[in-house]
């Protein structure tokens, strides 16, 4: 099978040598290609290729960015509601290689690469895929989440100390989460209303996040529930609160770190289930991201669910 692998050098958990050792591998079952991405947009060109020449598989070795970025070269500009046959286009295998790696281990892949890319080999010499749907949000198709808000407004301070340089941890996330939440975000004035597929507007609320499958994200080897019931295999779910005071975050919070996840509950909480569509509107221009990527502002966000939308090797 003619293959190629998309590497991202400034992922954060990779080395050459590891990087080396996995292409190595992957070429003694592949007629494989391997490129380095150079700049931002660089893997979905690079992914649109292979599906223009006919490669059977995309590989990725890099974080959830780069991950988004293939799968929306893989499948090209979404029509509003559909993705091409998943069997006209090639199948993705992602590989882990940034700081959280919520797309592949969502899958059920290692976190470690060098175990992933043995997994994926096994995979491949047994000839087992499978067939996921995903998200799209304002024509940007997402694997995992997208958010409008608070979360999103995290993303956009976190992404802001990464292109100087910072690594992406944990403890990055927590102390601008906290710093954004105490000095920053307007927690008076809620402006986002959320549309359920079935249903008339329903708000004010300070953030909206949609998810695709569950955990929502991964606090360093603890999984982060917003939506625990999302699947790849089901609609979009939804959490959005109402109120962002300290005591009925930090209550939100408890339940999102809870060993046995169970859907989000309380006063101030909503949570909506398998929807085929949700639109949020804010009152005013609200932070936005896609699969941890803070992609701008937005006042009105249409998502939709694309069932099957992509073959996976995992």
């Amino acid at each position: 099978m003619r293959a190629l692998l998309i590497v991202n050098p400034r992922a954060t958990s990779t080395t050459r040598l590891r990087r080396d050792v996995i292409a190595s591998a992957l070429a003694s079952a592949l007629r494989l290609d391997v490129v380095h991405t150079r700049y931002r947009g660089h893997a979905a060109a690079l992914a649109a290729r292979a599906r223009e020449e006919g490669l059977g598989l995309v590989l990725t070795l890099g974080g959830d960015g780069t991950v988004n970025e293939v799968v929306n070269g893989i499948l090209g500009d979404a029509d509003g509601q559909h993705a091409p046959d998943p069997r006209a286009v090639p199948a993705l295998a992602a590989l882990p290689g940034g700081s959280a790696n919520v797309f592949t281990r969502a899958l059920g892949l290692p976190r470690d690469p060098v175990d992933a890319a043995g997994q994926i080999l096994r995979a491949l010499a047994e000839h087992r895929e499978r067939t996921i749907g995903l998200g799209l949000a304002d024509g940007r198709f997402f694997t995992f989440n997208s958010g409008l808000g608070f979360d999103a407004e995290v993303v956009r301070a976190v992404q802001g100390l990464r292109a100087h340089g910072r690594p992406a941890t944990p403890a990055l996330y927590v102390r601008l989460a906290l710093r954004q939440f105490y000095r920053q975000t307007d927690r008076r004035h809620p402006s986002i209303w959320v549309e359920p597929a079935d249903g008339r507007p329903l708000g004010p609320f300070f953030l909206c996040i949609v998810s695709n499958t569950a955990p929502w994200t991964y606090l360093g080897n603890r999984e982060v529930h917003a939506n625990p019931r999302a699947s790849f295999d089901t609609g979009l779910d939804a959490l959005a609160l109402r109120r962002l005071s300290s005591l009925a975050t930090f209550r939100v919070v408890g339940q999102m770190l809870a060993t046995h996840a169970e859907p989000l509950r309380g006063r101030h909480v909503l949570s909506l289930h398998d929807q085929a569509r949700i639109t949020v509107r804010s009152a005013r221009p609200a932070a936005f991201q896609i699969d941890g990527e803070y992609v701008g502002e937005r006042e009105t966000v249409a998502f939709r669910s694309v069932p099957g939308a992509l073959r996976v090797i995992a």
